[in-house]
């Protein structure tokens, strides 16, 4: 069976900790879109882990942990990745990468550098790992291909000396920078075939076969529904799609194989880089949920930048996990509230004097203000809890609000940062 891993908000909700844990009953787990310009964060048996590229299954000895054909591979951050878990003690994965996979080259991040140093004021607010200028060249179609390290060298060289004409007219005109040659890139080309060639292979035949063997495999999203280009907070999104129905393209198998998605939430809001983002609070009570958040604060796993922070939308959530087409919700970092006298909750925006539940677009969603429900803490620390039933009664009565708010079912509850601390909830 296909089970998805994905977001419902701005990112950060948790996905990694869900993905390490779903994947012990799991034979194959598949990064299928994105780069390494966010973080996995996973605590468990070897440690604490920031994962970037690695599918977050690695830490088990009986995965299978694939590059899919849609992810944005940093070839030199993929391996250093490798190095660095393998460095704490865990057992070296075994790794696929998809044949058809693209890769980031070091020109994208300096073109990714340049960019956000031209806009200034006006950027992006990009990590700054290459992933616009990748995907732009993708679909352009002057990105090289995995397989085309294995072309012969004079094909790959003319292909290097079409694709860096236009590279270099950028570079001297508008960002005056150095230009890049054909033996620059080529030796870089080179470099990278020397790291993932033992590791390449056609990863579509291969989850074709897996399915066919009744294989249980994981597609293990980045970012959220509210960073989508098409769907999202449009134009401050990230450039791969973030949704379910991507992991069929981005990893090569059916769309009627997907048959359940966990859709992640945490229990609060929280968001990396720029933006619209409703229900954002502010000064010391952001400060205060941001030192108590996540595993440690609330920091991106990528950039170290602090996140933005507030209460729960359910407005963005509902969308979010209406677009992912969820089968189950994961609630993460529950216990983070235990502080709180009162829980804000936003069920509605604010837009011209009139209320909607509906997530609007981006020129709409500049103007809206959140309508928000309080509701009573718990005020008492819930780790360590593994029934449902076992939970103060004002913990349960958030959940369900949320739960009826969003209109999707809470099955999962994450009540600390590692793999053993959740609850199961049957609906």
């Amino acid at each position: 069976m296909v089970t998805a891993v994905v977001g419902a908000n701005w990112g950060d909700e948790g996905k990694g900790k869900i993905t390490d844990m779903l994947a012990e009953n799991s034979d194959i787990i598949i990064r299928f879109q994105g780069g390494a310009n966010a973080g996995h964060t996973i605590i468990n048996d070897y440690g604490k882990f920031a994962l970037h590229t690695l599918p977050s299954g690695v830490f088990y000895d009986h995965t299978t942990s694939i590059i899919g054909n849609g992810v944005a591979l940093d070839i030199p951050k993929l391996f250093n990745e490798v190095k660095g878990i393998v460095d704490k003690g865990v057992p070296m994965p075994k790794i696929l990468v998809s044949d058809r996979a693209q890769m980031v080259m070091p020109y994208h991040v300096l073109f990714d550098e340049y960019e956000e140093e031209r806009l200034k004021g006006a950027s992006f607010g990009s990590t700054k790992s290459g992933i616009a200028p990748f995907y732009s060249d993708k679909y352009a179609k002057i990105g090289f291909q995995v397989s085309e390290l294995f072309d012969d060298e004079q094909s790959l060289k003319d292909k290097i000396a079409r694709v860096i004409v236009q590279k270099n007219a950028l570079l001297e005109h508008l960002y005056h920078k150095p230009l890049l040659t054909v033996d620059g890139v080529y030796a870089t080309l080179m470099e990278y075939k020397e790291m993932v060639e033992p590791f390449v292979c056609d990863v579509s035949a291969y989850l074709y076969n897996a399915i066919k063997e009744g294989k249980n495999i994981l597609l293990e999203g980045q970012l959220g529904s509210m960073k989508d280009p098409d769907h999202g907070i449009y134009p401050m999104v990230t450039s791969s799609s973030t949704l379910a129905g991507y992991g069929a393209i981005g990893a090569g198998i059916p769309p009627y194989e997907i048959k359940k998605i966990v859709t992640v939430c945490k229990a609060y809001s929280s968001a990396v880089g720029a933006g619209e983002f409703t229900s954002e609070i502010f000064g010391e009570e952001a400060d205060e949920l941001r030192r108590r958040g996540g595993d440690g604060g609330e920091f991106g796993a990528t950039t170290g930048r602090p996140r933005r922070m507030g209460w729960f939308d359910c407005v963005a959530s509902k969308y979010g996990c209406r677009l992912q087409g969820t089968t189950d919700v994961a609630f993460t970092v529950l216990d983070v509230l235990g502080y709180l006298d009162e829980i804000p909750v936003c069920v509605g925006y604010d837009i011209d004097g009139e209320v909607t539940t509906d997530f609007p677009t981006t020129t709409r969603l500049k103007k809206a203000k959140p309508v928000y429900e309080v509701l009573p803490g718990w005020k008492c620390d819930i780790r360590g809890i593994k029934n449902y039933e076992d939970l103060p009664e004002n913990c349960r009565n958030y959940i369900e609000f949320i739960e009826k708010q969003i209109g999707f079912p809470i099955t999962m509850i994450s009540n600390g940062p590692s793999r053993s601390d959740i609850i199961y909830r049957n609906k």
